[in-house]
């Protein structure tokens, strides 16, 4: 009788497993800041791409130049091979790729100081035509991985005193074209930039009528 007890109590003692196990994964987005990542203001731009040129990092200098020029997905801009933005000796005054997420092509210019840091680092990685531009130093990868990438984009925002919590990848590829919005207000055009298949997309990717009807309301006195 004792033993049928202390086996009944035991049982009690022990949790039951389901016949599916329950496995418990911390959340991707846990003490992540969710929403849209704002872009970066023209002065942050050159406070980044100064200390870049100051460090001599050549590298890093050309892939931000390129980053803020061509408003590609990290997953587009990390798969650039040297192919797609220079011919010879000789980096494009533009350039046009197939975006990985919508299968449409999108062009976009490259500026003369990103022709520079391009070509320059080009040349110190002595890479070839058929290389990725931005080749990884982990064996596994190719290229450098959109993770390695949002890694380099949260050291560029802390060195200017920024919180990288605030800011990502795509802080990058909304800065030019929120820019060129607020000097031209052609919704159409960063439609085009951005590689955008619908008009509806651009909007709800800048946030502009969020902005323009605070800019609104600023300027309105009661």
């Amino acid at each position: 009788m004792k033993a049928e007890t202390s086996i009944k109590n035991q049982s009690q003692s022990i949790p039951l497993i389901s016949s599916k196990a329950e496995i418990h994964k911390e959340a991707w987005n846990k003490g992540k800041l969710l929403g849209q990542k704002p872009p970066l203001k023209l002065k942050e731009v050159w406070e980044i791409r100064i200390r870049l040129q100051i460090a001599h990092n050549c590298r890093e200098l050309a892939l931000f130049n390129l980053a803020i020029d061509s408003k590609l997905r990290g997953c587009d801009l990390v798969k650039l091979k040297v192919r797609d933005v220079a011919h010879g000796d000789q980096v494009l005054k533009r350039a046009m790729i197939m975006q990985q997420k919508t299968h449409q092509p999108v062009q976009f210019e490259i500026t003369e100081q990103t022709r520079s840091a391009v070509s320059a680092w080009i040349k110190e990685a002595k890479l070839k035509s058929e290389n990725y531009l931005f080749p990884s130093r982990i064996h596994d990868s190719p290229h450098i991985t959109t993770r390695q990438y949002a890694r380099i984009v949260e050291k560029w925002v802390a060195s200017i005193g920024l919180d990288p919590a605030d800011y990502g990848t795509h802080s990058f590829r909304r800065t030019k074209a929120t820019l060129i919005y607020r000097q031209t207000k052609n919704i159409r055009a960063i439609q085009l930039l951005l590689g955008h298949t619908k008009l509806e997309s651009t909007v709800r990717y800048l946030g502009i009528e969020v902005d323009d009807a605070l800019e609104m309301a600023e300027h309105t006195e009661v």
